[in-house]
């Protein structure tokens, strides 16, 4: 897994910054009630989504919480005294105290089976009877477009996706969490190049090909092999589940 606290000051402008941002909050705001007078966003990150699920609801008092300080310290300079730094498999919040809770992009990143679990009980848990979770869901397989470079890296060694979306059917089924609709939205300047899918190769971007390792350099050096190094092949569309609490 990427160090997140030497990523957070370039995190945004190489994740596809405000338009990425922008799409992302659509998604999930359309998938929120519109009386949601509270909201957590877990792995909340920079806050650079966080802050235009603020801006969208005034009335709506959103906090966010973060594991990685470097992460937490940008979102707090977005949104003042609403940032906390946290475990999301370990909230620091009563039971029952949000309408809303959202994790973008964090399931994806858990190594165990469990953890995905934990991250869901304990979003289940701070939310209130009614209320609903958002979170999006097979983010690797969003980044697979049919392109050259997809061609190139399909026989690329794989873990099993922790977020998919029927895994995290199950999780939330088992805390009184049933599906309440779905969105999708573009990764907007996410498109890989050849030339940037390599770098991020032997950056250690892809799980289960280490930097240095010569099967990772195998894939570097096909992807190199590619025509227009520099062009982005099209954008990741990525997919947003939203869960209501029974009660």
């Amino acid at each position: 897994m990427l160090d997140y606290d030497k990523e957070a000051d370039a995190y945004d402008v190489t994740r596809g910054g405000e338009p990425r941002a922008a799409a992302a909050a659509d998604a999930v705001l359309g998938l929120i009630p519109a009386q949601t007078r509270r909201l957590l966003d877990v792995a909340c990150g920079t806050g650079i989504v966080t802050r235009r699920l603020a801006a969208a609801r005034p009335a709506t008092r959103v906090s966010g919480a973060d594991l990685t300080y470097g992460m937490a310290r940008m979102a707090a300079v977005r949104l003042p005294g609403a940032v906390v730094l946290a475990d999301s498999r370990a909230l620091p919040f009563p039971d029952g105290v949000f309408d809303a809770v959202t994790s973008v992009w964090l399931l994806h990143l858990l190594d165990r089976p469990e953890d995905v679990r934990a991250v869901v009980a304990e979003c289940a848990r701070v939310l209130r009877p009614g209320g609903v979770y958002v979170t999006t869901v097979d983010k690797a397989a969003a980044h697979d477009v049919g392109s050259d470079i997809d061609a190139v890296l399909a026989p690329r060694p794989r873990r099993p996706a922790p977020d998919a979306a029927p895994l995290v059917e199950s999780y939330a089924a088992a805390h009184s969490l049933h599906p309440a609709g779905q969105a999708r939205f573009p990764g907007r300047g996410q498109g890989r190049s050849p030339r940037r899918t390599a770098a991020d190769l032997r950056r250690g971007w892809f799980t289960l090909l280490p930097p240095g390792d010569p099967l990772t350099e195998r894939f570097a050096a096909r992807l190199e092999a590619l025509p227009d190094q520099e062009l982005p092949r099209p954008d990741p569309v990525f997919s947003v589940r939203a869960f209501r609490k029974a009660g």
